[in-house]
């Protein structure tokens, strides 16, 4: 059993050639939106006699 492990042979690990490219399209909108809510709330504060 020992004999079998030993010529399985090696495992090699080489770099790439080329650089590794990692491309983030991250979409920030939480802060859009907190502001949209606020002036909304504020509009709705000011004009109650139209809700």
């Amino acid at each position: 059993m020992l004999g079998s492990g030993l010529a399985t042979g090696c495992i090699s690990v080489n770099a790439p050639s080329e650089p590794i490219v990692i491309e983030l399209n991250i979409n920030i909108t939480q802060e859009v939106i907190y502001r949209l809510a606020a002036d909304a709330g504020n509009t709705i504060d000011e004009n109650a006699d139209i809700f």
